[in-house]
């Protein structure tokens, strides 16, 4: 297990690198200790969109894959979300049964159209294309369901408006159910998820899974010529990258208690893209670290330049591209370790 943690697929090992991992998932701990309400709710909302980030980062980084249909799966497990919960409401923690329902509902779909894609050979800039088209056509149907016929049960897509109203995530407990407002307890939930799911990459990329779908990234001709079934590796990781995009949308559903088709527009669409890119798509880490901190820059420049904030993301992905192909987390720290271990990226 240990050696899954700190193999060749990932940046960080040894005693210095956990050493930082433990320190600062202790100050991650002791955080909603010294900010207020707002701020832990907000920060639950940042790490909301983080497991995106990291599933786009195994498609793309990993499984050379570029995907637009992140969002897609994100906007079709926050809807499931919502419908199941106004149906069958909240009691008995029946919330993480639909959260667990609408990331299946998300993976389902991305099995589906992950088999038309790659056992398709659909490949390079056109599943690019393929991936957005679907998102705009998810996001373009969404948005005409306003009239009263658009209902599943109980519940009502209300179009471009969206769907509010519905519960949040509960625990079932003796003395009734724990709610689970954005505050304190949603955020150690959502922390413990992220250091799980977190963990559990560094060891699923770093497995013989991982470094398949790496040589695949890398060449995959010659994989294929190895015997290697390149088709089902890509559409494995592409179907776990989208159920990881399907619970950022189930956990942010959840935290505002609404979804709306915008979530899955053009804008949306684009992104995750960008976190990725700046971070370092080559790294679980570096993806991690970047989608964080471009989170918090644009989240600032939407309060305070609102009409400033795509382009700047925009001309940070160029900037990006041109400059840190590697990207601004991963490049530095991958020239670094190549100083002090000559021949070794990581």
């Amino acid at each position: 297990m240990w050696r899954l943690l700190e193999g060749p697929q990932t940046l960080g090992r040894g005693r210095w690198f956990w050493t930082g991992f433990v320190v600062c998932l202790g100050i991650a701990a002791g955080y909603p200790v010294f900010v207020d309400g707002y701020t832990v709710g907000n920060t639950v909302y940042f790490f909301d969109w983080v497991f995106m980030a990291l599933g786009l980062c195994l498609i793309w980084g990993y499984g050379g894959a570029l995907s637009f249909g992140q969002t897609a799966f994100f906007g079709l497990s926050g809807y499931g979300y919502g419908v199941l919960t106004t149906d069958f409401g909240a009691a008995h923690g029946f919330t993480l049964l639909a959260l667990l329902l609408s990331v299946g509902l998300a993976a389902a779909f991305a099995a589906l159209l992950g088999y038309f894609l790659f056992f398709g050979r659909i490949s390079g800039v056109f599943l690019g294309i393929v991936t957005l088209s679907v998102t705009l056509v998810c996001e373009r149907f969404m948005s005409q369901t306003a009239g009263p016929e658009w209902h599943v049960g109980a519940a009502r897509l209300n179009g471009y408006n969206g769907m509010n109203a519905m519960p949040p995530l509960t625990l079932p407990w003796s003395g009734g159910d724990i709610v689970l407002f954005p505050d304190i307890g949603l955020y150690y939930l959502v922390l413990a998820l992220l250091v799980l799911v977190y963990l559990a990459l560094r060891m699923l990329v770093n497995s013989r899974f991982g470094n398949v779908l790496v040589a695949i990234r890398e060449n995959p001709e010659r994989a294929e010529m190895l015997g290697y079934d390149v088709r089902l590796y890509q559409l494995a990781a592409f179907v776990i990258g989208s159920a990881l995009a399907g619970l950022s949308g189930a956990l942010y559903t959840s935290w505002g208690q609404y979804i709306t088709p915008s979530s899955m527009g053009l804008n949306a669409a684009a992104l995750p893209i960008v976190w990725v890119a700046v971070g370092g798509r080559h790294d679980l880490t570096a993806t991690l670290v970047g989608t964080l901190v471009v989170l918090a820059g644009f989240q600032a420049l939407t309060i305070y330049g609102s009409q400033y904030a795509l382009v700047v993301m925009g001309a940070l992905l160029v900037a990006t591209v041109l400059l840190a192909p590697r990207g601004l987390v991963a490049g530095p720290v991958e020239a670094l370790l190549r100083r002090r271990r000559p021949g070794s990226a990581r």
